[in-house]
């Protein structure tokens, strides 16, 4: 059955890929031991460094006209698209590993020189990269077609880390779990100056003076610590012959147009590895970000005693949060974002998306998650797995969005930007993890069933797929009165005909 939850479907779901887990094996990572393809049932500890750069002026790109036009988002994937190829080869030529590049945020990882007694040297290496990046995009723009620099934020953490498989098929790619990766992302976030920013630990490692945690966000390094740092790394490479190569790269192998196409539904049907720039997507949806609570220090507590138990916890509930979203709802995932994962829903057709109805599918969708996340955890802790207080944050918006590829043939990533992508993930970070919220615009579009759902703060805590359900048919929500509708009459047609009436959870006094 189309936008339905269930239990039992869940629950046979999840028990079966719990049993994908059963068994798992831990090792220490060894010298160039290759991480592109692990088993879903294994996981290596590694020490490394770990870089997050965050573009400062995506979002101003994405607001720079009134309308979100196409206009608007041609630019802003040739944007992301000029600056990721520049990257791409700056971490190839540094021997840097790309972990992900998802819109403004890009994950790398230093892992070289090897061993507990070179951590110094890995985050003076780390430290000369994150120049070399920021650098080399302060030339990558284009001024013919009106695309700035880009300007960046650059975290830095480092530490032991868990390496799992992200991802499926073709898409498989290495995760890391854990504190380094999550603070070099916080720091990275954490604020709007640009600049290079380290953790305490990384600090440390380099002989620094370490900071107050609320100073650490604010305080990047000088230019003569970061002169400092590329004396002792000796990268060997040149900004101007980086930027001359990008350039020839660029001249050879064209970007080419972004041209746009509707998707006919379900998304789920969207293959993505056959987009490109001159094969792109482009329709209004609902951006959907669920995002594990506490996982960080879950990982921490766990990966030392008993880190078989994050490798089931991780693939389990997230295997449940990507069915629901693709399965249960017709929805596409975009991608996993650590403990995260980033997908798209509506409803309508191949000419039009019913505004309505998508806000109303994204609330029962969201309903959804929370309670494929909750059964997930009760199977885990049936199989005396330890889950700690996990929760789960989510945060939805809806507006125009565009689903492509970038990079260069043979190495690309897929994307999707607008608006409502960053606005989801927005709304995804005000929650705790036992809370969804809806955006402004969705909020604003939606019916006034979602609208009195969520109240006036657009935040609810305890929305459960039942929940969410029982409200909206409540409150005459067509979409959900289908649902309702359909469920009984899978049991009694006369069942489904008293389901219609309405619903009215109070009895009322006469």
């Amino acid at each position: 059955m189309s936008n339905s939850w269930k239990y039992e479907r869940a629950k046979n779901a999840i028990d079966a890929r719990f049993k994908d887990v059963e068994t798992v094996t831990v090792v220490d990572y060894t010298r160039d031991t290759s991480l592109t393809s692990i088993p879903t049932n294994k996981a290596y500890r590694m020490d490394a460094v770990h870089l997050y750069v965050d573009i400062l002026n995506l979002r101003d790109m994405l607001e720079s006209t009134d309308v979100e036009g196409e206009t608007c988002h041609k630019r802003t994937l040739r944007f992301l698209n000029l600056h990721y190829r520049a990257v791409r080869r700056i971490l190839a030529a540094s021997d840097a590993l790309r972990v992900d590049f998802h819109n403004q945020r890009l994950h790398a990882v230093v892992a070289k020189p090897y061993g507990e007694d070179s951590e110094g040297d890995r985050v003076n290496r780390a430290v000369a990269i994150a120049r070399l990046i920021s650098d080399v995009l302060q030339e990558t723009g284009d001024d013919d077609e009106n695309i700035p620099a880009a300007q960046v934020r650059i975290g830095i953490d480092s530490g032991r880390a868990l390496v799992v498989n992200n991802g499926r098929g073709g898409n498989r790619e290495p995760l890391f779990l854990g504190r380094p990766a999550n603070m070099a992302a916080k720091i990275a976030s954490n604020g709007t100056d640009v600049g290079i920013y380290l953790s305490n630990e990384a600090r440390s490692a380099i002989g620094l003076e370490e900071l107050d945690a609320e100073d650490i966000p604010l305080t990047p390094l000088t230019e003569e610590e970061i002169a400092e740092c590329q004396d002792a790394a000796q990268l060997g490479l040149s900004k101007d012959t980086l930027v001359s190569e990008w350039r020839a790269d660029n001249k050879n192998n064209p970007i080419g147009s972004f041209v746009f196409t509707r998707v006919t539904p379900p998304l789920r049907d969207v293959d993505i590895s056959l987009l490109t720039p001159g094969n792109s997507r482009r329709m209004e949806t609902i951006s959907v970000y669920a995002d594990v609570d506490n996982f960080t220090a879950y990982v921490d507590a766990h990966i030392d005693d008993d880190p078989e138990d994050v490798v089931r916890c991780l693939h389990v509930i997230r295997s449940e949060l990507d069915r629901v979203l693709s399965s249960d709802f017709s929805g596409r995932r975009i991608r996993f974002i650590g403990d995260c994962i980033h997908g798209h829903l509506m409803e309508g057709t191949a000419f039009q998306t019913y505004t309505e109805d998508t806000v109303s599918t994204g609330a029962l969708c969201a309903g959804a998650l929370r309670s494929g996340f909750d059964l997930a955890l009760e199977r885990l802790r049936a199989n005396d797995v330890d889950t700690d207080d996990l929760g789960l944050a989510i945060g939805f918006e809806y507006g125009p969005t565009a689903i492509t590829r970038l990079g260069m043939q043979g190495n690309r990533v897929r994307c999707s930007t607008g608006r409502a992508v960053l606005g989801s993930e927005d709304e995804q970070k005000r929650c705790t993890g036992e809370q969804t919220a809806i955006g402004q615009t969705a909020y604003d579009g939606g019916p006034a069933s979602v609208r009195t759902l969520f109240g006036t703060s657009r935040r609810k805590s305890g929305l459960t797929y039942d929940v969410v359900l029982e409200a909206l048919v409540a409150d005459e929500n067509k979409v959900a009165k289908a649902i309702h509708a359909a469920a009984y009459a899978v049991v009694s047609p006369s069942i489904a005909r008293a389901a219609e009436a309405p619903f009215r959870p109070y009895s009322e006094k006469r």
